[in-house]
């Protein structure tokens, strides 16, 4: 008999494909107002829940499933996940990590060659016939300096891309430098903005990074240098950089992540210096193959009594 699993974010239906054929019923409730209409419904009978960092599972939603068992993450993000509760009631978490890493590495790097080249603007000009006035000189990116705010699995992608592509100099900041590494480890955040050419956020989400990079920091990269956003839409003050692009105060930014997604400000979409993409990052067939592999294994491994195989680690106190 198939486990009901209510699935929290749009999926698509080759990964819905494989969730169901590893023995699981899916419910659809991708918005605010299906999953208010359909918890209650489901509540005497759902045992498993996916979701993503950015959506999460709140103590009330958990409170409202007596039979909740696990909370499965697709990504390596879970911000927003409530985790105490999940631990009070011994609900499994797991997540994604190391499944869509080198698709986002690839993807910043073609934010960061766009938005330094001008590439979408040009496109646009040349397509309009305005062939000279879109010859503009750009930034060059090779020899650059490459600063990258949290150097895991994708930072450290990105980094070795900038290294051994671009022949870039790459520093980072994270919460501890990491002996391991064979970059220079900044010792704050403004640090590492006041060195870096393009400065990377590739850090997870929730209270202990929102709005690290804030008007200070976007200061501190100044007027020649451009923000990457790959990691989390909360870790960046929206208003301050909306501020620093109109004023030129950083030369450009090139984001994945909003904070607020998927409502994007106004005032954010109409600046010139900006290029946004949809939160796409992580979404290549491989990608998102390998994510639906590893949920279903997640799901499988628990409800045959086995440990499942990418736990998040729940709060100690």
């Amino acid at each position: 008999m198939s486990i009901p699993l209510l699935v929290q974010i749009p999926l698509d239906p080759i990964r819905l494909a494989r969730i169901t054929e590893a023995g699981f019923e899916i419910h659809l409730a991708p918005t605010p107002e299906e999953r208010a209409e359909m918890i209650p419904k489901l509540a005497p009978v759902l045992r498993a829940v996916l979701t993503n960092g950015a959506t999460g599972l709140t103590a009330e939603a958990i409170a409202a499933l007596p039979k909740l068992e696990i909370i499965c993450c697709v990504g390596v993000g879970h911000e927003n996940v409530d985790l105490r509760a999940a631990k009070a009631r011994g609900i499994k978490v797991t997540n994604g990590p190391a499944t869509n890493d080198v698709t986002v590495a690839d993807h910043t790097w073609a934010l960061i060659l766009s938005v330094a080249r001008n590439i979408p603007a040009a496109d646009a000009a040349a397509r309009r016939g305005e062939w000279m006035q879109s010859r503009g000189p750009r930034p060059l990116v090779s020899g650059k300096r490459l600063g990258i705010l949290g150097l895991g699995n994708i930072g450290r992608q990105i980094a070795e891309r900038g290294e051994r592509g671009f022949g870039m100099q790459v520093a980072y900041h994270n919460r501890a430098p990491k002996p391991e590494s064979p970059y220079a480890y900044m010792p704050s955040l403004k640090a590492l903005a006041e060195w870096s050419d393009f400065l990377v956020i590739a850090a997870p989400g929730g209270a202990g990074t929102r709005h690290l990079v804030n008007a200070a920091i976007l200061d501190a990269l100044g007027p020649k240098g451009f923000l990457i956003n790959i990691g989390r839409g909360s870790v960046v003050d929206t208003e301050a950089l909306i501020a620093a692009l109109a004023e030129d105060r950083i030369a450009g930014a090139a984001i994945d992540v909003v904070d607020g997604e998927p409502e994007v400000p106004p005032a954010l979409a109409a600046l010139r210096n900006i290029i946004i993409t949809p939160h796409i990052g992580g979404r290549s067939p491989e990608a998102m193959m390998a994510t639906a592999s590893l949920v279903a294994a997640n799901l499988t491994a628990h409800f045959a009594g086995e440990p499942v195989k990418t736990p998040v680690p729940m709060p100690a106190d």
